[in-house]
C-alpha cells in the first residue's frame, strides 16, 4: 500500500512545471536540513572539508537548497516526454571535445559526478548516441521501475554496479560506443581504493580509472542547474591526466579532476552525500597527517 501511494505521488509530481518542482524543492531542502541532524552534520563535514572549515553560508545555503531541487526535478525529468526534457536545454558548451572523439572513432567515457542534474547529461548524450550508464538500483524498491522507465529509454542501456554491468561496459568501449558513471559514488569493498578527497582519506572507485586504458577518450560532463528553473546548462570537457600507467595515481589525479570541477559551482554538489563511509569489511582509513 505505502509502495503504490508512493507512485502516485511521484507520477502526480512528474506533471507539475519544472519552475514550481524546484521552487518546493527549495523549501524541501530547508526543511531536511532544519529536521535531520545526520543529514545536517554530513552536508556541514564535508563542506568543511572543502572550504578548509570556514564555510561561506550563503554557499551553504544554497547547497540546501539545491539538494532539495534535486529530489523534486526526478519526476519531471524521468517521467516526461523526452523531448520536452531536452527543450528544457538551454546551452550545451565543450561539446566540440565530444564530437572530435566521434571524429576520432573512439570509445567515450564520461565521468559525472554527484554535481548539478547528472540524469539530463544521460539524457542528452542517449539523444545523440548510444550511451550505456552505470548504476545502483535505489534501496526503495518502489522506486526501481520508475527509474528504469526514466534512465532506460532510447538510447540509454542501463549496467547494473556489478561485474555484469561492468562486462557491458568493457563491450560498449571495444565496439567504441560511450560509457557513463559517476566517479565519485562510493564503491563496495575490493571495488576502490583509499585517495585523498578535498584533503581526506575517501574510498574511491578505481572503474572509471581502468576504463580510461587505452583508446579511449575521457570527458567529464555535468548539468548546471540554472535558476528559478529555467532549465539546465551542460559542460564538457576533456580530463587531463598525466600519462602514468599506474592505477592508483590515475585514482587520485581523478579526486582532483573532480575537485576542480565542483569548486567551480560548489552550490550545486551534493554535499551531504556518504561520500567518506568506510564499506562494510574495508579496513579503515588511514589517518589525516595535518
Amino acid at each position: 500500500m505505502r509502495a503504490l501511494l508512493f507512485t502516485f505521488i511521484f507520477r502526480a509530481l512528474s506533471r507539475l512545471p519544472l519552475p514550481l518542482l524546484h521552487s518546493l524543492g527549495g523549501a524541501l531542502g530547508r526543511v531536511v536540513y532544519a529536521l535531520s541532524a545526520r543529514y545536517r552534520s554530513h552536508l556541514n563535514l564535508h563542506l568543511g572539508y572543502a572550504f578548509g572549515g570556514a564555510v561561506p553560508d550563503d554557499i551553504r545555503q544554497q547547497a540546501v537548497r539545491e539538494a532539495g531541487k534535486a529530489v523534486l526535478e526526478l519526476p519531471w525529468l524521468w517521467l516526461r516526454p523526452r523531448d520536452q526534457v531536452l527543450a528544457k536545454i538551454d546551452a550545451v558548451s565543450g561539446m566540440e571535445h565530444v564530437q572530435q572523439a566521434w571524429r576520432e572513432g573512439c570509445g567515450i567515457v564520461y565521468l559525472t559526478p554527484h554535481l548539478g542534474c547528472f540524469d539530463v547529461t544521460a539524457m542528452y548524450l542517449a539523444h545523440q548516441c548510444p550511451i550505456t550508464v552505470l548504476y545502483r538500483p535505489p534501496r526503495q524498491t518502489w522506486l526501481a521501475p520508475l527509474m528504469e522507465q526514466g534512465r532506460g529509454a532510447g538510447n540509454m542501456r542501463l549496467a547494473p554496479a556489478n561485474l555484469t554491468g561492468v562486462r557491458r561496459m568493457i563491450k560498449a568501449l571495444r565496439q567504441r560506443e560511450a560509457v557513463g558513471l559517476l566517479p565519485d559514488q562510493a564503491p563496495g569493498v575490493g571495488e576502490g581504493i583509499w585517495a585523498p578527497f578535498f584533503g581526506h582519506p575517501a574510498y574511491t572507485m578505481t572503474l572509471a580509472a581502468r576504463l580510461i586504458e587505452g583508446d579511449v577518450q575521457s570527458i567529464l560532463v555535468w548539468g548546471e542547474r540554472l535558476p528559478n528553473g529555467a532549465g539546465y546548462r551542460l559542460h564538457f570537457e576533456p580530463l587531463q591526466l598525466s600519462k602514468t600507467s599506474d592505477l592508483t595515481e590515475r585514482t587520485v589525479e581523478i579526486n582532483q579532476a573532480i575537485e576542480q570541477l565542483i569548486m567551480r559551482c560548489p552550490q550545486q554538489y551534493l554535499w551531504a552525500y556518504n561520500r567518506y563511509k568506510v564499506p562494510a569489511g574495508a579496513e579503515p582509513p588511514p589517518k589525516v597527517v595535518a
